[in-house]
This record gives C-alpha cells, sequence and structure tokens, in this order.
C-alpha cells in the first residue's frame, strides 16, 4: 500500500470520526428561553417546564427518520412524564397544516405538546443543523446533550439521558 493510499484511509477516518461525533453534543449552558404558538391554540413557554427534564425534538414533516421516530417518542413521553419529564416537539415549517397531516397519519397519535417554530427563529437558537434535532436540558434549565437525526437504536441513548437527568 502506498503512503498516499494510507494518508486516503487515515484522513477518511478522521472525517468519519468527526461526522459521527456531530452526532452528539455535550454542554452545559442554560437553555435559550421561548414562547411559541402551540397545538391546540395553547402558548408553550420553556419556562413552564424548569425544574422537570425536557426533550425537545425539533422535527418537520419531510423527514424520513421523524416519521419513524416519533411513535418512539410517544412512547417514552407517556412512560417517564410522572417522573418529572417532559417532551416538547417543535415543527420547524412555515406551514402547520403540513405538520398536523403529518401527525395524523402517524400510527398513534401524539399526546406530548407541540409548538409550531414556523419562522425557525427558536431552532436557530438551538443552532439546529438538521432534522430530527434532539436536545435535552436538565431540572435546572441547562442544555446537557444535543443529538442530530435519527436512527433505530437512537432511543436506547435517548433513555439513558432521560434516565440520568432524571436522577440527578
Amino acid at each position: 500500500m502506498s503512503a498516499v493510499s494510507v494518508k486516503r484511509i487515515f484522513k477518511g477516518v478522521v472525517l468519519a470520526a468527526v461526522f459521527a461525533s456531530a452526532a452528539f453534543a455535550t454542554s452545559s449552558s442554560p437553555a435559550p428561553a421561548f414562547k411559541l404558538p402551540g397545538r391546540g391554540g395553547k402558548t408553550i413557554d420553556l419556562s413552564q417546564f424548569k425544574g422537570q427534564v425536557v426533550m425537545i425534538n425539533f422535527w418537520a414533516s419531510w423527514c424520513v427518520p421523524c416519521r419513524q421516530e416519533m411513535p418512539l417518542l410517544e412512547d417514552i413521553y407517556k412512560k417517564y412524564k410522572p417522573m418529572g419529564f417532559t417532551m416538547l416537539g417543535v415543527n420547524v415549517e412555515p406551514k402547520q397544516q403540513d405538520a398536523e397531516a403529518f401527525l395524523a397519519k402517524l400510527s398513534k397519535p401524539v399526546t406530548f405538546p407541540v409548538a409550531w417554530d414556523a419562522d425557525s427563529k427558536v431552532s436557530a437558537l438551538y443552532k439546529v443543523k438538521g432534522m430530527p434535532t434532539t436536545v435535552f436540558i436538565d431540572r435546572k434549565g441547562n442544555v446537557r446533550e444535543m443529538h442530530i437525526s435519527y436512527r433505530a437504536g437512537d432511543e436506547n441513548y435517548y433513555l439513558t439521558q432521560i434516565r440520568t437527568l432524571l436522577k440527578e
């Protein structure tokens, strides 16, 4: 194997590691505050969930992984809600009708709060780069983890984060 081939392989491995690590980001800074219109005409204010572990899931109707993930998020919400956990779905599309049609076609109804970020201002606050993006906020209101995209099995990572934050 030539030195050029080895350099290309090494460069490819390094780039793959960089992109893989981009799917998970860790921090501990205050979660950006927001108020958004929500499903059913309610206003969703992040501050109303202070003291709870919050999982914000940014999604869009055109996002194929979002369709796979949403029923799993509903199961997580129902199981952990009594323990001081909440799930917030934040749709990032300009047309609320597209999001409502998406939700209507799911295999099970979504009961967690859903907000409309039609102008993507909240998505920008959270530096959302892809769909779906999931943000974990601790009971003190700090962003603790950020996960970009969804692949089958990622829900196990979500559960680990939720359980860890609930124990704190």
